[in-house]
């Protein structure tokens, strides 16, 4: 647990007091928002299990969810829909969730590290790191707030559109996924151009 506080810790060192970590959810699937998360745990803050959150059982994350969101100093959480991908592309809706995410921590975190090699759109001082949702306490807890809170948001959407099966693969391209998607049709919440590569 200690080595996901290594980055951090040569931060707070360096003279930075207010760190967060920011990581999404949702950017390769066919349906539903791209969700981003953002989480200030206090310095040093042990969370057993806490981890990269594609490395972890749903019911695991779904555990350290609210483990977290207690021992947070501050977090939020943000979407960006259908409309604002097709608008921006998913990086620049990317950027748009990541940013409501970062507004509402409170207090305002003075460097914000974000999972990945791009941050060019963030709207606070930021830093990438490559992987961090497996290097950094702060951005793994973002990338377990991020989808599981996605997840949750699929389950409402599974239950307005059925058919489509929503519950099982979240919007992400599965076989079933396909196949009901030349049955029905999209509904309102798939990504147009995220559907134009479909065979």
């Amino acid at each position: 647990m200690t080595e996901l506080w290594t980055i951090e810790n040569e931060i707070y060192d360096s003279g930075v007091t207010l760190l967060c970590g920011v990581d999404e959810a949702g950017r390769g699937p066919l349906a539903g928002p791209v969700c981003a998360a953002a989480v200030m745990l206090p310095r040093g803050c042990e969370i057993p299990g806490l981890n990269d959150s594609k490395k972890l059982t749903e019911k695991r994350r779904e555990a350290l969810f609210d483990t977290i969101c207690e021992k947070a100093l501050s977090f939020g959480v943000a979407m960006a829909g259908v409309e604002e991908i097709e608008e921006r592309n998913i990086l620049g809706a990317t950027f748009l969730a990541m940013n409501r995410a970062i507004a509402q921590l409170s207090p305002r975190p003075e460097l914000a590290l974000i999972d990945g090699n791009r941050n060019t759109g963030i709207t606070v001082p930021s830093r990438c790191i490559v992987k961090g949702d497996a290097r950094c306490a702060d951005i793994a807890a973002a990338s377990i707030l991020a989808k599981v809170s996605r997840d949750r948001y699929m389950l409402e959407m599974a239950e307005r559109w059925p058919e489509y099966g929503f519950e099982q693969h979240k919007g992400y391209g599965t076989a079933l996924h396909y196949e009901r998607l030349r049955r029905y049709g999209p509904s309102p919440i798939h990504r147009p151009s995220f559907l134009r590569k479909m065979h």
